[in-house]
This record gives structure tokens, C-alpha cells and sequence, in this order.
């Protein structure tokens, strides 16, 4: 047998195993995703699929973008009613936030929980000096990697009137940092707590 069978006979075994692998990556592609999905986009999207609600709230920056009234009409951001709650928000994954006007000016900072169903937020405000201002609990009414919408109540004694304040993911970088929200540093935020009163219109 001469030398060139030989390496033609080795090349053709290369080729076969080759092209086998190729026949069960492709099998499995199509099992775990659709076909117009690459295999990162499919590990992502499963991913994405099992945060908590802490870790979708913790996950990226924020910024509010919409609201909408009780009727579902469209709200204007700079309506009295609404534009307490319009900035960009920073929940991490400590359990802390920070949140800034638009302008990037300061704006409230402290801690944050969501209860483990992902039905309500809670945070507090702190001063410089760490004293508490203030808690607050808003009923969520969207949750996922997206959007992030919660309910306010002008009235906290009536419930039949309020603004769902929208926010959406964004990558707008937090003022005076070097990173692009607390998805940088995380994504486990803090679990639910309970008893606080509704927000009653005040604050994020």
C-alpha cells in the first residue's frame, strides 16, 4: 500500500467524522431552539426565561417612558400626577437603588425588595447620612426583561383612579459611574418584603 492511499484514506476518515458531528450538532439545534435562533441566542433567551423577579428588576437600568390612566388613555409625562415618577432607575443587585431625574440630576436613593411573585416593590429613601425619609410599596403590573410597569394611586384611599407609570430597559449609563446600570455587577437584587402602606403618589 503507498504512502498516498494511505493519506487519502485518513483524509476520507476526517471528512466522516466531520461531517457526523455536524449532523448531531445540527439535530440538537433544532431540538432546543427554533430554527431561526443561533445556539447563544437560545442559551440566553433560557437564560432570561428563569430570573426571579429580583433578578429581572436587577438586571438592567430603567427608564420610565410612558404612562397610562385607569381608562388606559395615554398620560403625559409632565402631568402633575405622573411626573414625580419619570427618570432613569438603578436597582442592584445588593439590594440597593439609585434613581436621577433625566437631567441625570440626583434623585432618590435606598433600598429595594421584590416580593417573591413579583407582584410588588418596595424601597425605602435615605438621606445622605443613611436615615430613613420614607417607605413605599407599588403594585407591579408588568415585570420581565423589558418592561417594568407598577400602578400609583393620587388618592391612596381611592383605588378607582391611578397612572400605571411604564418604564422600559435601557442602556443609559448611571451618573457618575463607569458601568452601564447594576446588570454590570449582578443580577440577584432583594427578596419581598410585606405591610407597607400603598404609594400614594410622592415618589418613584
Amino acid at each position: 500500500m503507498t504512502r498516498t492511499t494511505i493519506t487519502r484514506r485518513a483524509a476520507l476518515a476526517v471528512l466522516s467524522v466531520s461531517a457526523a458531528a455536524g449532523a448531531v450538532l445540527a439535530a440538537g439545534q433544532v431540538s432546543a431552539a427554533p430554527a431561526s435562533a443561533t445556539p447563544i441566542e437560545s442559551i440566553i433567551s433560557r437564560f432570561t426565561d428563569t430570573l426571579t423577579p429580583s433578578q429581572t428588576l436587577a438586571s438592567t437600568p430603567w427608564k420610565t417612558t410612558g404612562a397610562v390612566d385607569q381608562d388606559g388613555k395615554r398620560v403625559a409625562l409632565d402631568n402633575p400626577g405622573v411626573s414625580n415618577f419619570v427618570g432613569w432607575a438603578y436597582f442592584d443587585a445588593d439590594g440597593t437603588y439609585t434613581m436621577y431625574n433625566l437631567d441625570d440630576s440626583p434623585k432618590l436613593k435606598g433600598d429595594w425588595t421584590v416580593n417573591a411573585d413579583g407582584s410588588e416593590r418596595w424601597i425605602n429613601a435615605k438621606d445622605d447620612s443613611g436615615k430613613v425619609l420614607f417607605e413605599r410599596v407599588v403594585p407591579i403590573v408588568e415585570l420581565n426583561k423589558n418592561v417594568f410597569t407598577y400602578r400609583v394611586y393620587p388618592n391612596a384611599a381611592d383605588h378607582s383612579t391611578y397612572f400605571d407609570i411604564v418604564h422600559t430597559k435601557t442602556n443609559h449609563a448611571e451618573p457618575g459611574s463607569d458601568y452601564k446600570g447594576p446588570g454590570a455587577k449582578g443580577n440577584q437584587g432583594g427578596q419581598g418584603k410585606g405591610g407597607y402602606h400603598y404609594n400614594n403618589g410622592n415618589s418613584h
